[in-house]
């Protein structure tokens, strides 16, 4: 099972570059960056530079979409990056919530998602995108991976995906039903990759508080319910407190905590970590990624709370603590 890790593009693209190549030093197998326009670098552009200061690691868009650029673009940059990282890019696809909501447009219907991608196959195998959209020159095959959480687009991503990425974590139920809903689309053997807010602790009860806004967020956006299956019960405000510009991406994460405090407590947080994320010592976590690696997942992409920090001390902890204990060999410390 391949390990990857969440960078935002939050500082300059060199320094992003370099610490790509720390986490490749470290022993990372992949390296996933976040695609919206107002809050970090360029993908793209951040792709192309790690991909310029890496030999091994794979990179990946986690993710871009169809509706900020047309799937034409897409697809030119995506070519573009894969010519610099031979046989070690991934287009990864969504709706694109934090993109495109942030910019006054709505996110992808499934239909919408749909049609974007098979453009983007299309013009990436060298023949013509659609009626209107002629061929591109000198394509490269890109893989494509779709992110999903919702049944629908899980199925979809089982249908015209090269991959899925789920974004629901890595709880046993909600995972075994997602793994069946990408295998039921009858495609074939479709990679998944897991993303999961993980952390190496001591102490899940003290840790689990800066997941509070995560929580909130999930619940806000139609997925109370789904947390309440789990025992995770979570207070959705008729208003949701102001932090910028949101809160999974506000700009001080202490902030979002306070603010989600007087509607997840601590019970709740600590609930949504053990079973949702990995959170944990490094014994647990490395049995939490064999449990999953025996399902059948593929890959797994951590990430760190917050969007403007890199995710140096969980790339650090990982690499000393937990990819020892999955046998990988030659890994260097993050500085």
């Amino acid at each position: 099972m391949k390990i990857g890790i969440r960078i935002p593009p939050c500082a300059p693209v060199p320094e992003i570059a370099d610490f790509a190549r720390e986490v490749e030093r470290a022993g990372f197998d992949q390296a996933w960056f976040p695609d919206s326009q107002l809050l970090w670098r360029d993908v793209f552009a951040t792709a192309a530079a790690a991909a310029a200061a890496t030999s091994s690691i794979t990179l990946g868009t986690a993710v871009t979409n169809v509706v900020t650029r047309h799937p034409s673009v897409v697809a030119g940059a995506a070519r573009t990056v894969a010519e610099l990282a031979p046989g070690r890019f991934v287009l990864g696809v969504g709706v694109g919530n934090s993109s495109v909501v942030p910019a006054g447009l709505t996110p992808s219907t499934r239909a919408g998602l749909r049609a974007g991608v098979e453009v983007i196959r299309r013009l990436l195998s060298g023949v013509d995108g659609e009626p209107g959209v002629s061929r591109m020159r000198d394509p490269v095959p890109v893989p494509v991976h779709i992110a999903a959480s919702g049944p629908r687009n899980l199925r979809l991503a089982g249908e015209i995906g090269d991959g899925a990425i789920l974004l629901s974590g890595v709880a046993a139920e909600p995972l075994t039903a997602a793994l069946a809903q990408v295998a039921a689309a009858g495609h074939g053997a479709v990679p998944v990759t897991v993303s999961a807010f993980c952390r190496v602790t001591d102490s899940v009860a003290r840790d689990a508080r800066e997941l509070k806004p995560v929580c909130l967020s999930i619940a806000s956006n139609g997925g109370g319910s789904f947390l309440a299956r789990a025992g995770i019960h979570v207070r959705v405000p008729t208003t949701l407190p102001e932090v910028h510009p949101d809160l999974l991406h506000a700009e001080s994460w202490e902030d979002a905590v306070r603010a989600s405090e007087p509607f997840v407590d601590d019970d709740a947080a600590e609930a949504f970590a053990r079973r949702f994320c990995l959170y944990g010592t490094a014994e647990e976590i490395a049995a939490r990624l064999a449990d999953l690696r025996g399902r059948g997942v593929a890959a797994v992409l951590l990430q760190h709370v917050g969007s403007y920090d890199l995710p140096r001390q969980l790339a650090g902890d990982f690499a000393t603590r937990v990819l020892p204990l999955l046998r990988v060999k030659g890994a260097q410390p993050v500085q």
